[in-house]
Protein backbone atom coordinates (compact mmCIF):
# COMPACT_ATOMS: atom_id res chain seq x y z
CA UNK A 1 0.00 0.00 0.00
CA UNK A 2 1.44 3.34 -1.10
CA UNK A 3 0.67 7.00 -0.48
CA UNK A 4 -0.57 7.21 -4.07
CA UNK A 5 -3.15 4.48 -3.44
CA UNK A 6 -4.32 6.13 -0.21
CA UNK A 7 -4.61 9.45 -2.04
CA UNK A 8 -6.67 7.82 -4.81
CA UNK A 9 -9.07 6.20 -2.33
CA UNK A 10 -9.43 9.37 -0.25
CA UNK A 11 -9.79 11.51 -3.42
CA UNK A 12 -7.04 13.89 -2.39
CA UNK A 13 -3.48 14.66 -3.51
CA UNK A 14 -0.43 12.72 -2.34
CA UNK A 15 0.85 15.93 -0.74
CA UNK A 16 -2.34 16.17 1.37
CA UNK A 17 -1.90 12.58 2.54
CA UNK A 18 1.72 13.31 3.44
CA UNK A 19 0.80 16.43 5.42
CA UNK A 20 -1.86 14.46 7.32
CA UNK A 21 0.47 11.60 8.20
CA UNK A 22 3.18 14.02 9.33
CA UNK A 23 0.73 16.13 11.38
CA UNK A 24 1.50 19.23 9.36
CA UNK A 25 -0.88 22.22 9.13
CA UNK A 26 -2.96 23.01 6.04
CA UNK A 27 -5.37 20.04 6.04
CA UNK A 28 -8.98 20.61 7.08
CA UNK A 29 -10.34 18.40 9.90
CA UNK A 30 -12.90 16.73 7.62
CA UNK A 31 -10.29 15.82 4.98
CA UNK A 32 -7.89 14.63 7.69
CA UNK A 33 -10.58 12.35 9.13
CA UNK A 34 -11.32 10.92 5.67
CA UNK A 35 -7.66 10.15 5.08
CA UNK A 36 -7.32 8.56 8.53
CA UNK A 37 -10.33 6.31 7.79
CA UNK A 38 -8.69 5.10 4.59
CA UNK A 39 -5.39 4.50 6.40
CA UNK A 40 -7.18 2.41 9.05
CA UNK A 41 -9.19 0.48 6.44
CA UNK A 42 -6.13 -0.55 4.43
CA UNK A 43 -3.82 -1.03 7.44
CA UNK A 44 -1.16 1.35 6.16
CA UNK A 45 1.96 1.91 8.28
CA UNK A 46 4.27 4.76 7.23
CA UNK A 47 7.99 4.16 6.76
CA UNK A 48 9.30 6.16 9.71
CA UNK A 49 12.88 6.12 8.46
CA UNK A 50 11.93 7.47 5.06
CA UNK A 51 9.69 10.05 6.68
CA UNK A 52 12.56 11.18 8.92
CA UNK A 53 14.82 11.64 5.89
CA UNK A 54 12.22 13.81 4.16
CA UNK A 55 11.02 15.84 7.14
CA UNK A 56 14.23 15.93 9.20
CA UNK A 57 12.17 14.68 12.17
CA UNK A 58 11.93 11.09 13.39
CA UNK A 59 9.39 11.79 16.16
CA UNK A 60 11.54 9.54 18.34
CA UNK A 61 12.82 10.72 21.73
CA UNK A 62 15.57 8.87 23.55
CA UNK A 63 15.43 8.05 27.26
CA UNK A 64 18.58 6.89 29.06
CA UNK A 65 18.36 5.50 32.61
CA UNK A 66 20.94 3.83 34.81
CA UNK A 67 19.33 0.41 35.17
CA UNK A 68 15.83 -0.87 34.42
CA UNK A 69 15.66 -2.81 37.75
CA UNK A 70 16.57 0.38 39.64
CA UNK A 71 13.52 1.03 41.88
CA UNK A 72 13.69 4.70 40.91
CA UNK A 73 13.25 4.00 37.17
CA UNK A 74 9.76 2.45 36.63
CA UNK A 75 7.66 5.54 37.34
CA UNK A 76 10.04 7.71 35.33
CA UNK A 77 9.93 5.37 32.33
CA UNK A 78 6.15 4.91 32.50
CA UNK A 79 5.52 8.66 32.69
CA UNK A 80 7.84 9.29 29.74
CA UNK A 81 6.06 6.58 27.71
CA UNK A 82 2.62 8.02 28.52
CA UNK A 83 3.69 11.52 27.50
CA UNK A 84 5.20 10.14 24.31
CA UNK A 85 1.88 8.56 23.33
CA UNK A 86 0.04 11.77 24.22
CA UNK A 87 2.30 13.89 21.99
CA UNK A 88 2.72 11.33 19.18
CA UNK A 89 6.37 10.44 19.89
CA UNK A 90 8.02 7.05 20.11
CA UNK A 91 10.29 6.54 23.11
CA UNK A 92 13.58 4.72 22.59
CA UNK A 93 14.63 3.40 26.01
CA UNK A 94 18.18 2.31 26.93
CA UNK A 95 19.85 1.53 30.23
CA UNK A 96 23.60 1.91 30.63
CA UNK A 97 24.17 0.08 33.91
CA UNK A 98 27.79 0.15 35.04
CA UNK A 99 29.33 -0.85 31.71
CA UNK A 100 31.13 1.90 29.71
CA UNK A 101 30.62 -0.13 26.53
CA UNK A 102 26.85 -0.02 26.93
CA UNK A 103 26.96 3.76 27.24
CA UNK A 104 28.65 4.08 23.85
CA UNK A 105 26.33 1.50 22.29
CA UNK A 106 23.19 3.25 23.57
CA UNK A 107 24.36 6.63 22.27
CA UNK A 108 25.26 5.19 18.87
CA UNK A 109 21.89 3.45 18.56
CA UNK A 110 20.00 6.66 19.27
CA UNK A 111 22.05 8.69 16.80
CA UNK A 112 21.62 6.04 14.09
CA UNK A 113 17.86 6.12 14.58
CA UNK A 114 17.93 9.93 14.36
CA UNK A 115 16.27 10.71 17.70
CA UNK A 116 14.93 14.25 17.84
CA UNK A 117 16.22 14.65 21.40
CA UNK A 118 17.29 12.61 24.42
CA UNK A 119 16.64 12.72 28.16
CA UNK A 120 19.67 11.53 30.13
CA UNK A 121 18.18 10.55 33.50
CA UNK A 122 21.08 8.42 34.71
CA UNK A 123 22.01 10.76 37.60
CA UNK A 124 25.66 9.89 36.82
CA UNK A 125 28.18 9.54 33.99
CA UNK A 126 26.41 12.18 31.86
CA UNK A 127 29.50 14.02 30.58
CA UNK A 128 30.51 11.58 27.80
CA UNK A 129 26.88 11.32 26.68
CA UNK A 130 26.45 15.08 26.60
CA UNK A 131 29.55 15.38 24.45
CA UNK A 132 28.37 12.71 22.01
CA UNK A 133 24.93 14.25 21.48
CA UNK A 134 25.93 17.91 21.38
CA UNK A 135 28.63 17.23 18.76
CA UNK A 136 25.81 15.88 16.57
CA UNK A 137 23.40 18.72 17.39
CA UNK A 138 20.98 16.48 19.28
CA UNK A 139 19.15 18.39 22.06
CA UNK A 140 19.49 16.77 25.49
CA UNK A 141 17.98 17.10 28.96
CA UNK A 142 20.06 16.11 32.00
CA UNK A 143 19.75 16.29 35.79
CA UNK A 144 21.59 18.83 37.93
CA UNK A 145 24.19 19.99 35.42
CA UNK A 146 25.58 23.34 36.57
CA UNK A 147 26.28 24.99 33.21
CA UNK A 148 23.97 23.76 30.46
CA UNK A 149 25.07 24.61 26.94
CA UNK A 150 22.99 25.83 23.98
CA UNK A 151 21.64 22.34 23.24
CA UNK A 152 21.40 21.24 26.89
CA UNK A 153 18.57 21.81 29.32
CA UNK A 154 18.72 20.67 32.93
CA UNK A 155 16.21 19.57 35.54
CA UNK A 156 17.58 20.85 38.81
CA UNK A 157 16.50 19.20 42.08
CA UNK A 158 16.26 21.11 45.36
CA UNK A 159 17.76 18.42 47.61
CA UNK A 160 18.26 20.89 50.41
CA UNK A 161 14.56 21.52 51.08
CA UNK A 162 13.67 17.88 51.75
CA UNK A 163 16.84 17.16 53.73
CA UNK A 164 16.30 20.27 55.85
CA UNK A 165 12.82 18.99 56.72
CA UNK A 166 14.31 15.58 57.60
CA UNK A 167 16.98 17.05 59.90
CA UNK A 168 14.53 19.43 61.56
CA UNK A 169 12.07 16.55 62.07
CA UNK A 170 14.72 14.47 63.86
CA UNK A 171 15.90 17.43 65.92
CA UNK A 172 12.30 18.12 67.00
CA UNK A 173 12.13 14.50 68.20
CA UNK A 174 15.16 15.14 70.40
CA UNK A 175 17.84 13.47 68.28
CA UNK A 176 21.30 15.02 68.65
CA UNK A 177 23.63 12.30 67.33
CA UNK A 178 22.41 11.95 63.75
CA UNK A 179 24.41 9.87 61.28
CA UNK A 180 24.44 10.14 57.50
CA UNK A 181 25.10 7.29 55.06
CA UNK A 182 26.04 8.79 51.71
CA UNK A 183 26.22 7.40 48.20
CA UNK A 184 29.42 6.95 46.17
CA UNK A 185 31.86 9.86 46.40
CA UNK A 186 32.11 10.04 42.59
CA UNK A 187 28.35 10.46 42.18
CA UNK A 188 27.51 14.16 41.93
CA UNK A 189 23.90 13.86 43.09
CA UNK A 190 24.92 11.75 46.10
CA UNK A 191 27.50 14.34 47.16
CA UNK A 192 24.89 17.09 46.78
CA UNK A 193 22.71 15.24 49.31
CA UNK A 194 25.62 14.85 51.73
CA UNK A 195 26.50 18.54 51.52
CA UNK A 196 22.87 19.47 52.07
CA UNK A 197 22.78 17.29 55.21
CA UNK A 198 25.95 18.89 56.60
CA UNK A 199 24.69 22.40 55.95
CA UNK A 200 21.28 21.72 57.48
CA UNK A 201 22.84 20.21 60.62
CA UNK A 202 25.02 23.30 60.96
CA UNK A 203 21.98 25.57 60.53
CA UNK A 204 20.36 24.23 63.69
CA UNK A 205 23.59 24.02 65.68
CA UNK A 206 24.08 20.25 65.73
CA UNK A 207 27.63 18.92 65.54
CA UNK A 208 28.57 16.25 63.01
CA UNK A 209 31.08 13.71 64.16
CA UNK A 210 33.26 12.37 61.31
CA UNK A 211 32.56 8.88 62.69
CA UNK A 212 28.87 9.38 61.93
CA UNK A 213 29.49 10.11 58.24
CA UNK A 214 29.63 6.79 56.40
CA UNK A 215 30.21 6.40 52.67
CA UNK A 216 28.01 3.83 50.98
CA UNK A 217 27.15 2.93 47.40
CA UNK A 218 23.36 3.27 47.36
CA UNK A 219 22.77 -0.46 47.88
CA UNK A 220 20.96 -2.28 50.67
CA UNK A 221 24.18 -4.13 51.43
CA UNK A 222 25.93 -0.81 52.09
CA UNK A 223 23.18 0.11 54.55
CA UNK A 224 23.64 -3.20 56.34
CA UNK A 225 27.38 -2.69 56.67
CA UNK A 226 26.97 0.89 57.80
CA UNK A 227 24.52 0.16 60.62
CA UNK A 228 26.88 -2.50 62.00
CA UNK A 229 29.69 0.08 62.04
CA UNK A 230 27.53 2.80 63.58
CA UNK A 231 26.11 0.67 66.38
CA UNK A 232 29.62 -0.47 67.34
CA UNK A 233 30.84 3.12 67.60
CA UNK A 234 31.27 4.79 71.02
CA UNK A 235 29.38 7.72 69.46
CA UNK A 236 26.43 5.51 68.61
CA UNK A 237 23.73 7.57 66.85
CA UNK A 238 20.05 7.60 67.76
CA UNK A 239 19.03 8.43 64.18
CA UNK A 240 20.37 8.03 60.66
CA UNK A 241 19.60 9.77 57.38
CA UNK A 242 20.37 7.75 54.25
CA UNK A 243 21.24 9.04 50.77
CA UNK A 244 18.65 6.76 49.19
CA UNK A 245 15.88 4.35 50.18
CA UNK A 246 17.75 1.16 49.28
CA UNK A 247 20.42 2.10 51.82
CA UNK A 248 17.71 2.76 54.43
CA UNK A 249 16.09 -0.60 53.67
CA UNK A 250 19.46 -2.25 54.32
CA UNK A 251 19.71 -0.38 57.64
CA UNK A 252 16.29 -1.65 58.72
CA UNK A 253 17.15 -5.21 57.65
CA UNK A 254 20.44 -5.32 59.57
CA UNK A 255 18.86 -3.62 62.60
CA UNK A 256 16.45 -6.55 62.77
CA UNK A 257 19.37 -9.01 62.74
CA UNK A 258 21.08 -7.04 65.52
CA UNK A 259 17.94 -7.01 67.65
CA UNK A 260 17.50 -3.24 67.36
CA UNK A 261 14.07 -1.71 67.43
CA UNK A 262 13.21 0.71 64.61
CA UNK A 263 12.40 3.42 65.58
CA UNK A 264 12.80 2.84 69.33
CA UNK A 265 16.57 2.29 69.22
CA UNK A 266 17.28 3.95 65.90
CA UNK A 267 15.19 6.33 63.80
CA UNK A 268 15.74 5.94 60.04
CA UNK A 269 15.04 8.32 57.15
CA UNK A 270 15.58 7.42 53.49
CA UNK A 271 15.68 9.43 50.28
CA UNK A 272 13.73 8.96 47.00
CA UNK A 273 10.39 7.51 48.22
CA UNK A 274 10.51 4.48 45.95
CA UNK A 275 7.37 2.31 45.85
CA UNK A 276 8.88 -0.22 48.31
CA UNK A 277 9.38 2.42 51.00
CA UNK A 278 5.82 2.23 52.27
CA UNK A 279 5.98 -1.56 52.62
CA UNK A 280 9.03 -1.91 54.87
CA UNK A 281 8.58 -2.81 58.52
CA UNK A 282 8.07 -0.24 59.84
CA UNK A 283 7.07 1.88 56.81
CA UNK A 284 9.96 4.16 55.91
CA UNK A 285 9.98 7.90 56.56
CA UNK A 286 11.76 9.36 53.55
CA UNK A 287 12.51 12.43 51.48
CA UNK A 288 10.41 12.26 48.36
CA UNK A 289 12.21 12.74 45.05
CA UNK A 290 9.35 13.46 42.62
CA UNK A 291 10.05 10.90 39.88
CA UNK A 292 6.89 11.69 37.92
CA UNK A 293 7.50 15.43 38.05
CA UNK A 294 11.12 14.97 36.94
CA UNK A 295 9.95 12.89 33.97
CA UNK A 296 7.32 15.48 33.06
CA UNK A 297 9.80 18.33 33.29
CA UNK A 298 12.37 16.42 31.21
CA UNK A 299 9.81 15.59 28.54
CA UNK A 300 8.55 19.17 28.44
CA UNK A 301 12.11 20.47 28.17
CA UNK A 302 12.74 18.20 25.19
CA UNK A 303 9.58 19.43 23.48
CA UNK A 304 10.76 23.00 24.07
CA UNK A 305 13.97 22.09 22.23
CA UNK A 306 12.58 20.07 19.31
CA UNK A 307 9.35 22.01 18.68
CA UNK A 308 10.31 25.68 18.22
CA UNK A 309 6.66 26.75 18.06
CA UNK A 310 6.19 25.87 21.73
CA UNK A 311 6.38 28.60 24.35
CA UNK A 312 9.22 28.59 26.87
CA UNK A 313 12.03 27.62 24.50
CA UNK A 314 14.37 30.12 26.19
CA UNK A 315 14.34 28.22 29.46
CA UNK A 316 17.48 26.26 30.25
CA UNK A 317 16.75 25.20 33.85
CA UNK A 318 13.64 23.46 35.17
CA UNK A 319 13.43 23.13 38.96
CA UNK A 320 11.72 20.56 41.16
CA UNK A 321 11.53 20.34 44.95
CA UNK A 322 11.89 17.49 47.45
CA UNK A 323 9.61 16.99 50.47
CA UNK A 324 9.50 14.83 53.61
CA UNK A 325 7.07 11.91 53.78
CA UNK A 326 6.37 10.91 57.39
CA UNK A 327 5.76 7.25 58.12
CA UNK A 328 6.70 5.14 61.14
CA UNK A 329 10.48 4.65 61.04
CA UNK A 330 11.13 7.75 63.19
CA UNK A 331 10.19 8.41 66.83
CA UNK A 332 11.16 10.47 69.88
CA UNK A 333 14.78 9.89 70.89
CA UNK A 334 15.16 7.49 73.81
CA UNK A 335 17.18 10.12 75.75
CA UNK A 336 14.32 12.60 75.37
CA UNK A 337 11.84 10.01 76.67
CA UNK A 338 14.01 9.37 79.74
CA UNK A 339 14.36 13.11 80.42
CA UNK A 340 10.61 13.59 80.13
CA UNK A 341 9.97 10.67 82.47
CA UNK A 342 12.36 12.03 85.11
CA UNK A 343 10.82 15.50 84.98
Amino acid sequence: MTLQEIARRAKVSVATVSRTINHMPGVSPSVSRRIQRVIEEVGYYPNTHARALVSGRSRILGLLVSEIPDPFSPETVQTFEDLGVEHNYQILLSSIGHHPGRLEMAARRMIELRVDGVAILTFAREDPLIDVFTRRNVPAVVVDIESPGPLIKTVRTDYRHGIRLAVQHLAALGHVRIAFISGPADLRTAMARKVAFQECMKEIGLEISPKLLIEGDHTAEAGMRAVSTLTASPERPSAVVCSNDMTAIGVIREAFELGLDIPGDLSVIGFDDIAFAQFTTPPLTTVRMPQIEIAKLAFGALLDSVEPQRKGTSREVYTTKTDLVLRRSTAIARDRIIETTIV
